[in-house]
């Protein structure tokens, strides 16, 4: 909160700065933000943590924002602190208090850019002076002493102070006097109290202490050097050098933009190096206009709200959750029993609160809930919160479309529409309790109804609390598994390939027609007027394609526009054959295709009534199955 302001109908508004978490950026910009607090804790040296306290302090840290917000003062809910990270803090104080955050990095909203603070104090070791010891009595000092710092001014010299300040006040004469002689001084300073107040700034000061210093502390030498042949000299600072229009813009600038002189330079006086910026700046703080507008902000301060009084918040939460006795349907109401919490996995609290999507029905305890509303995250890493996904780093990895598209020979079309029908590849391998809790929580699963929505993620924490729950009542009663006797690999790949013949060797290059006599297919029609059909539906009197004509062109195919190798072309055959499947046959020849069709007797019927004729059979023109090659 930077300030409080009422606004004219009497309410109470607080501009505040926006802050950001870590799951209101991008994943990219949270690796950089992991990056740059690693290379913090091997710079300061931090105590080790564990992994929890880890994920917790990612909770704690903000990123500072440019952005600024006037809210209504009713939308406080509460008062935390955000401080700047420095070298000497250690990240583990943060998690002993409460409500404190810290920030080290600068996002911008708008640019979605991440950077570093430029107010960086610069506290620690690395910024330290190096001491050397100190020479013993008789030992010469081997440094070169041209890289040494200048010695400026001998305290031990033989002067009195009654004769230092007397050359001081020899030294603001000649400094008025000069400016007297300056037609440009003149015009700065017109009256002679003006001439004389900028003649005892410390830059007259400081070039009458040099000079005794180069003199020999000799005053008769040091009067002679204040007054060449050429004239006196004349000693002016920044404050001389500038303006009242530049001061003006100085002060203008810095109500703006603070103490950020590199703004100040390029938005105001890009004329002035930023040394000058710096120095004007504190020679403007000791005059009497820094200490009026200083007085004008205190008063301005004065004015405003200091202090807000916020009523407690009495609304009702809609993600609490009802007790069951309360009315279904109400803030929550109707949630599974035995449903632990999610962060802490307790089962026992005063207060439950709804959590996450509303088909997982999670639920966070009471103190998880307050932890969970203060700094955006759970107490301990779930699921939930950010699942990390494996990248394929082979092509063995791949699936089929992304292996088709990685190849050369597939246009970017092409490669573009296999991409779009890639599916992840799954293996689900279950466990013996696994098996257990389907049949003992059937009511809390629900398999028919989810098997339906295979889409839609089940709860596996309620279903392990509510089998932890019921197996002991069942270990009096086991369940009778009957454990399925699988085959040995050796005799499943024996029978499969008695099953599918060898495909037939083509020699490399040559393209098979899509629509070729397949009679060899395993499914046929098993009945007392079978008809032998190929396998894309068509009869094998009409499987041969004529010829195009001369001229036109012919369509090509794409292998992405169809989900197998093989097109099934339906003819007026197939659908009378539909037609002739009751509904039930259907739906069972859907899910068994291995296995033949078994038809009822009759033939379909020509329009004049009378019954056609079964077609004669077409020699085939290959007994194997046709195999299409990608």
């Amino acid at each position: 909160i930077e300030e409080l302001n009422k606004t004219a109908n009497g309410n109470v508004e607080a501009k505040v700065v926006c802050l950001f978490r870590r799951r209101d950026i991008s994943s990219s910009l949270n690796s950089l933000a992991d990056s740059n607090a690693r290379e913090f804790e091997e710079e300061s040296k931090q105590p080790p943590m564990t992994e929890q306290q880890r994920h917790q302090l990612k909770h704690r840290e903000l990123f500072l924002s440019r952005q600024f917000e006037s809210l209504p003062a009713t939308h406080i809910r509460g008062k935390c602190s955000v401080t700047l990270l420095n070298e000497t803090d250690i990240l583990g104080q943060y998690l002993e208090k409460e409500d404190c955050f810290f920030y080290s990095l600068v996002f911008d909203p708008v640019q979605k850019t991440l950077l570093a603070d430029q107010g960086e104090i610069r506290v620690g070791c690395k910024y330290q002076a190096e001491i050397p010891e100190r020479l013993a009595e008789g030992e010469s000092d081997n440094r070169n002493q041209q890289k040494m710092e200048m010695k400026v001014w001998d305290p031990d010299n033989p002067l009195t102070d009654r004769q230092i300040d007397q050359f001081l006040v020899v030294a603001r004469a000649v400094g008025t006097f000069a400016r007297a002689l300056d037609c440009s001084s003149s015009i700065r300073q017109p009256s002679l109290h003006m001439s004389a107040a900028a003649a005892s700034r410390d830059i007259t000061l400081f070039h009458a202490m040099d000079t005794l210093q180069r003199n020999g502390y000799d005053l008769a030498r040091a009067m002679a050097t204040l007054v060449p042949q050429g004239g006196p000299v004349l000693c002016r600072d920044e404050m001389e050098e500038w303006s009242a229009s530049e001061a003006m813009l100085f002060e203008e600038a810095l109500e703006k933009y603070g103490k950020d002189f590199n703004d100040i330079r390029q938005d105001f006086l890009p004329w002035k190096s930023l040394a000058s910026i710096v120095q004007f700046y504190y020679m403007w703080k000791t005059t009497d206009r820094y200490i009026q507008q200083k007085r004008l902000k205190a008063a301005e301060a004065d004015s405003k709200l200091k202090q807000v009084y916020i009523p407690t918040y009495t609304k009702p939460n809609p993600n609490q959750i009802i007790s069951v006795g309360s009315k279904p349907g109400v803030n929550g109401a109707g949630f599974q029993k035995g449903l632990s919490c999610e962060s802490c996995h307790t089962s026992q609290s005063p207060q439950w609160y709804a959590w996450g999507p509303p088909n997982m029905q999670c639920r966070l305890c009471a103190s998880c809930w307050i932890y969970w509303k203060k700094y955006g995250g759970l107490k301990t890493p779930t699921q939930l919160e950010g699942v990390t996904r494996s990248e394929p780093h082979s092509r063995g990895h791949l699936s089929r479309p992304e292996a088709q598209s990685l190849s050369p020979y597939t246009t970017s079309a092409s490669r573009a529409k296999l991409l779009a029908k890639n599916r992840q590849t799954f293996l689900l391998q279950t466990t013996r309790l696994t098996r257990l809790s389907r049949r003992l929580c059937r009511d809390v699963l629900q398999p028919r109804r989810a098997a339906r929505r295979p889409y839609a993620p089940i709860n596996a924490n309620a279903i392990k609390a509510e089998c932890s729950i019921r197996l002991p009542k069942a270990a009096k009663a086991p369940l009778k598994i009957h454990p399925l006797t699988r085959l040995p690999l050796a005799a499943i790949v024996k029978e499969l390939a008695a099953q599918a013949p060898l495909k037939p060797k083509t020699p490399r290059g040559t393209k098979t027609p899509i629509n070729r006599n397949q009679l060899s297919q395993s499914r046929g029609l098993v009945g007392t007027a079978a008809l032998p059909f190929s396998a894309n539906g068509r009869p094998l009197a009409a499987a041969l394609r004529p010829a195009p004509p001369p001229g036109t062109k012919r369509q090509k195919l794409n292998p992405a526009d169809a989900p197998n190798p093989v097109v099934f072309v339906a003819t007026k055959d197939t659908r009378a054959l539909r037609k002739a499947l009751t509904h039930l046959e259907l739906r069972r020849a859907a899910r068994r295709p291995n296995l033949p069709l078994k038809v009822k007797p009759g033939l379909p019927l020509r329009p004049g009534g009378a019954l056609a004729p079964p077609a004669p059979p077409h020699p085939a023109s290959t007994s194997e199955p046709i195999v299409l090659e990608d």
